[in-house]
């Protein structure tokens, strides 16, 4: 098990993924800020469900709670980064047996790709490879 994994003990679900892509994106934040968000870009969700979960995230310490003042506000106890990159190596583990490449094909072949993102894609590459 990597040092990254060893770090990522609570996999957060989807819907705990959607309040921390709202807290990445926007910094420390309400919950009523966190649901009008979620209810702007994904779908409804009531205030109720919203601040349970963002309480119970707490609790599972993928959120931190500043009670300083009368609006509690909270902020990611989890880095983006390598919240992203435990979930890619555990994806890339079980559906691709452990091959990045693998999984690059997959996302090449299924896509339309642009040519400014092969573009990216390649100076991505050329770098890798003079590393």
């Amino acid at each position: 098990m990597s040092k990254q994994e060893d770090n990522f003990s609570s996999e957060p679900t989807k819907s705990e993924l959607e309040i921390l892509q709202v807290i990445w994106q926007n910094g420390p934040s309400t919950v009523r800020f966190v649901n009008d968000t979620l209810n702007e870009q994904k779908r409804p969700v009531q205030y109720t469900s919203t601040l349970k979960l963002m309480q119970i995230m707490a609790e599972k310490k993928m959120l931190h709670r500043d009670e300083s003042s009368m609006k509690h506000v909270y902020s990611a106890a989890m880095g983006e980064q390598p919240t992203k990159g435990a979930l890619l190596d555990k994806f890339v583990d079980t559906m691709f047996n452990g091959s990045a490449s693998s999984l690059m094909m997959q996302l090449l072949g299924n896509k339309k790709t642009s040519q400014a993102e092969i573009q990216e894609i390649k100076e991505l590459l050329n770098k890798l490879d003079k590393s």
